[in-house]
């Protein structure tokens, strides 16, 4: 009977980590470290400093978890009305809102004191107004006010790279701003295509998003469009000598399909191309970044 109790006690402890997890929305946080991985790997013509990487990555993943935590505790009304995301731990009740507040907090604080002792101040407030950018200033007010939410608050979450640059040197550059660039304009594409698929549930929550106010056709004329702007930004870092041959040919390929990806979205849809259009922004952005590795080190 004993061993019976043990068993279930340890279940319950590990399905209770896995909600702290899933707050933390790890796939969107490692995608977040890994354009901040580049941006420190870019940085300096030698390997980075094992210290300043370690620390640096573990504030700002910590801190991205807590922003992602806030989202959910700001977003738990709507969350219960959108077929995406009503399983979620808050509104499925399977955590207290007071836990998921105490939990971003902690790791909001302990981020946070990481990158400022151990990393250094500019590293520790740059991450802090990425947090206050996405945790309030898009989920609490601009997600609800205007239709051009994702661009305007597409920054926040477009800020890693120049973390992980700031990281190991402690100084911005503009060459960590162009890497911020491609996240920025990659954003809207990325995240209208999710609008698209889920028009229904964000028009039930009264959530503005661009397919909701302006229609799913101007949506789609607007993802190509920002696919053609993302494709020339993406050529910038070969053209002020940051990479070479290894990422032109490899970013060409990528935004060739992007193109072609919003192109059918718009002229030759079927039921599952807002969601497949999502799905390769997510693969054209981790790829990229891998590719700006690759061309940095060989």
């Amino acid at each position: 009977m004993s061993k019976s109790i043990a068993a279930v006690h340890t279940a319950s402890a590990v399905s209770r980590w896995q909600i702290y997890l899933t707050l933390t929305k790890p796939k969107v946080v490692a995608l977040m470290l890994l354009t901040a991985l580049v941006g420190m790997c870019l940085a300096q013509p030698g390997l980075m400093p094992f210290k300043a990487a370690v620390l640096g990555l573990s504030g700002i993943g910590l801190m991205a978890g807590s922003a992602a935590a806030l989202n959910h505790l700001i977003d738990r009304r709507i969350d219960a009305m959108m077929a995406r995301t009503y399983k979620r731990p808050l509104p499925s009740g399977e955590i207290q809102a007071s836990r998921v507040m105490l939990f971003a907090f902690v790791l909001g604080i302990v981020g946070f004191a990481i990158l400022y002792w151990g990393v250094n101040g500019l590293t520790a407030w740059l991450t802090f107004a990425s947090l206050l950018g996405y945790a309030v200033v898009y989920t609490l007010y601009l997600k609800r006010a205007t239709p051009q939410n994702i661009v305007i608050a597409g920054l926040a979450g477009a800020m890693p790279p120049l973390l992980g640059w700031t990281s190991v040197t402690g100084e911005l550059h503009a060459n960590a701003w162009l890497l911020v660039m491609i996240i920025f304009i990659w954003t809207p594409p990325h995240f209208w295509a999710l609008a698209i698929h889920r028009k229904d549930d964000y028009a039930k929550a009264d959530i503005p998003m661009l397919p909701v106010t302006h229609g799913v056709e101007y949506t789609k004329t607007s993802i190509l469009l920002y696919t053609f702007l993302l494709a020339l930004v993406c050529v910038l870092p070969v053209l002020v000598g940051m990479s070479g041959v290894i990422y032109f040919a490899a970013s060409s390929v990528l935004s060739l399909g992007f193109i072609y990806s919003a192109w059918a979205l718009k002229y030759d849809p079927e039921n599952s191309s807002a969601i497949n259009t999502f799905r390769y922004s997510i693969y054209h952005l981790m790829m990229l970044f891998i590719a700006l590795l690759l061309d940095h080190y060989l």
